[in-house]
């Protein structure tokens, strides 16, 4: 189970990350790119998923490289990693930080922020924080 303090640690570990608030969401920035950003549940959002209740606690969406990362990351089935149909076609996904594992949190972050960060600034992280290879 992540917290909101588990995201700040998290943002902080990033360079060149800034905070800044869009829609009254914080919202987490590379450059001009936003990668991160808090994402509650709209009316709309809600109505669309009647049935069913929108899941509980704090909820964060970020960016993804492209739509068939998604759809991969999607199939694993990880607790905590959904989309909503607002979401249909666009590259990002939602974590709810309640259910997330934190580990998977601070994945889905780091690849969420190379999406945005500039080449040279990723590169620089991989050779600082190598990943293992497959």
């Amino acid at each position: 189970m992540a917290t909101p303090d588990d995201v700040s640690r998290i943002i902080a570990g990033l360079d060149g990350v800034t905070t800044v608030q869009r829609y009254g969401m914080e919202t987490w920035t590379v450059g001009k790119k936003f990668f991160a950003w808090e994402r509650p549940f709209s009316k709309a959002d809600i109505k669309r998923m009647k049935p069913d209740e929108p899941p509980p606690g704090p909820i964060l969406a970020v960016s993804v490289a492209d739509l068939d990362d998604k759809r991969a990351i999607l199939e694993e089935g990880p607790a905590g990693v959904f989309t909503i149909s607002h979401f249909d076609g666009y590259a990002a996904l939602l974590i709810q930080l309640d259910v997330v594992d934190v580990d998977l949190l601070e994945e889905l972050m780091v690849d969420a922020w190379m999406t945005a960060a500039p080449r040279q600034t990723v590169d620089d992280y991989l050779a600082a924080h190598p990943r293992p290879t497959a």
